[in-house]
């Protein structure tokens, strides 16, 4: 009779230690799937810290009346452009009437076949600047041509004087011209252009033309008034006006007023991204049987705390010249929804109406007595976004940091637990490696015993 062993040696499974690991494995895809949830809530939390963020933007637009505050103009006109500073200038309307407009001291030369060809000659060009100082731009062989000559005179931009070439249009054999100006407009600005001096040309050059400068005169407010340039930014605090085209006998405005439509498009930006923070949370806490809220931020403290702080802000009461308001009194106000809903209508009439009061409960008010300034409803705002924003104890950083503390505290645990899985396993390969050797030999042996079981007598067998 032999010696048997059961499933030992070739009858244990083959990956026996795979299997032995993989069950131990078992609370590292637990927490895998633990840190995954918390990942995924941190996901959402940054896109609601995105979301507050907005607010932030929106109330760095509108914080402060300098910034809540848009100016327009209107002219009746073409003939000028107006660029407004709108921390200086203020509403108001004023007539302009421009007569002429400031020149700069020019000169046209005589014609010329073609620009790149036609010898102009060697010599020189002499001209005195405004200043009195007299320069001179001497022409060599190589840049005798108009081209060539207005290519030299470009080249020293210290010389304040500009060439270029054209054609005059006149269809005649000799069209193409030199013309010549000084930088700077205004009769001070006069410069003086004599005679071009040159030998050897195909043709003679000379001055067909000469502007000298000259101021730009117009009438402001009834009053005629002389300016050097065709740029005035002295005339109105605040304001730059653009003079482009003379026309005498013809007096027009210069309204300026407070733009009520860019001020309600900031207020309604402002609104929309705190509807986008009061939504997200909206979505967020909408549960249902299916709802896996260690997935998403559904019922999270986190989320009630911030809706009630941007709740109790719509609330506050705002201390104004003419008493307390509340930011409802401009038509905003909470929907059934949940949600800001801006009248924009009403919001414009009031604005019109009363533009020193509605900036009073929006951006507060200075009191120039005491020297203090009492919060409006954008300072409650920005109030409650740094907060909430604030690292590392604000509401939002401080569950941010609270999810990341999780995911490495998790990722600590399943590195340790894999250290000690990994040698774990190799020591379970030199067991079982060990084991199917002492096996076999003992197998080996019960064979040599079964073998010599086999060839004794059956006496010796019986004993």
């Amino acid at each position: 009779m032999g010696i048997s062993f059961g499933s030992i040696n070739t009858g244990l499974p083959k990956d026996i230690v795979n299997q032995l690991i993989e069950a131990e494995r078992i609370p590292i895809n637990k927490m895998e799937e633990r840190k995954g949830k918390i990942v995924e809530k941190r996901k959402i939390l940054e896109n609601l810290i995105a979301l507050v963020n907005k607010i932030k933007e929106e109330v760095q637009k509108t914080q402060g009346a300098k910034n809540l505050r848009e100016l327009k103009v209107e002219t009746n006109n073409n003939y000028i452009s107006v660029d407004l500073d709108k921390n200086v200038a203020k509403p108001g309307n004023n007539q302009i009437e421009v007569f002429e407009l400031a020149q700069k001291s020019s000169a046209l030369s005589s014609g010329f076949p073609d620009r790149n060809e036609s010898y102009v000659g060697v010599g020189y060009i002499e001209y005195e600047t405004p200043s009195g100082e007299s320069r001179e731009v001497y022409i060599d062989p190589e840049n005798s041509t108009l081209d060539g000559i207005a290519r030299l005179i470009n080249s020293d931009e210290s010389s304040g004087l500009s060439a270029t070439v054209i054609n005059d249009g006149s269809g005649s054999d000799k069209p193409y011209r030199l013309a010549l100006s000084v930088s700077g407009t205004g009769a001070a600005n006069v410069a003086k252009f004599p005679y071009f001096y040159f030998i050897d040309g195909d043709y003679d050059m000379y001055l067909e033309h000469e502007r000298a400068a000259s101021n730009a005169k117009i009438k402001f407010n009834g009053f005629e008034i002389e300016y050097p340039s065709n740029k005035i930014d002295d005339l109105i605090p605040g304001v730059v006006i653009n003079l482009k085209k003379a026309k005498p006998g013809e007096e027009f405005s210069i309204d300026i007023t407070e733009d009520i439509q860019a001020v309600a498009l900031k207020i309604n930006n402002f609104i929309e991204s705190l509807n986008a923070v009061l939504s997200f949370i909206k979505q967020q806490n909408t549960l249902d049987q299916a709802s896996d809220t260690s997935r998403t931020l559904g019922g999270d403290s986190v989320l009630q705390s911030l809706e009630s702080r941007l709740r109790g802000m719509v609330f506050e009461d705002v201390i104004t010249s003419q008493g307390y308001h509340r930011i409802g009194d401009l038509g905003i106000s909470f929907q059934r929804t949940g949600l800001l809903r801006m009248d924009n209508k009403r919001f414009e009439n009031f604005l019109a109406k009363d533009f020193e009061l509605v900036t009073e409960i929006l951006v507060g008010r200075y009191d120039p007595v005491t020297k203090t300034k009492t919060p409006g409803f954008i300072d409650d705002a920005h109030r409650v976004v740094e907060t909430v924003l604030r690292t590392p104890d604000g509401l939002l950083q401080s569950r941010s940091k609270t999810f990341q503390s999780n995911i490495d505290q998790i990722d600590r645990r399943i590195a340790q637990k894999n250290r000690f899985l990994e040698q774990k396993e190799k020591n379970l390969k030199e067991k079982f490696s060990r084991l199917e050797t002492t096996i076999a030999k003992i197998k080996n042996q019960g064979a040599g015993l079964a073998a010599m079981g086999n060839g004794a007598s059956a006496v010796t067998q019986l004993g």
